[in-house]
């Protein structure tokens, strides 16, 4: 289990598209992802191919988005590993979150993250992003799966 992945929030880093285009050197996917989140980076500013690169959101080398989530250092400032060890969980933070999936993502996987050990909510959700019809490792928020075509609806 590679611990810089599992980001406090609950969003897992493995099925993350940024961390996965990062990982595969995906330029293709890196520029779709530029696409979809110009103009949403906090404080502005427009972000570059560059800052499309993580290791995981534990890691040295995080998505620019990433760089100024709340709910990291929130969880950090607490001493909790993640939102799943919070009495407060939801907060503001993840009430405000500002992506649509991301904090849809975020109330589903959490109280899931809660009853079960953390590898095994790891696996859990690998598997929850695999094409159902080939069995490809896809990312959270893929609508198709780039080998067989198999639309999805993972989320």
């Amino acid at each position: 289990m590679d611990e810089k992945l599992l980001a406090p929030c609950g969003l897992f880093c493995g099925v993350c598209a940024v961390y996965q285009a990062t990982q595969n050197g995906d330029q293709r996917l890196k520029e779709r992802l530029l696409e979809a989140y110009r103009g949403q980076l906090p404080g502005g500013g427009a972000m570059t191919m560059e800052d499309i690169n993580c290791q995981g959101c534990l890691s040295g080398q995080t998505f620019a988005y990433c760089r100024h989530c709340p709910v990291r250092a929130c969880t950090r400032d607490q001493g909790l590993e993640g939102c799943h060890q919070c009495p407060r969980f939801p907060c503001l933070f993840i009430d405000s979150f500002p992506q649509p999936l991301g904090k849809k993502t975020i109330l589903r996987a959490v109280p899931r993250w809660r009853e079960l050990p953390t590898g095994q909510w790891i696996q859990e959700e690998i598997r929850r992003y695999q094409c159902p019809r080939c069995g490809r490792q896809l990312f959270r928020g893929a609508r198709r799966c780039p080998d067989c075509r198999e639309p999805v609806d993972l989320d």
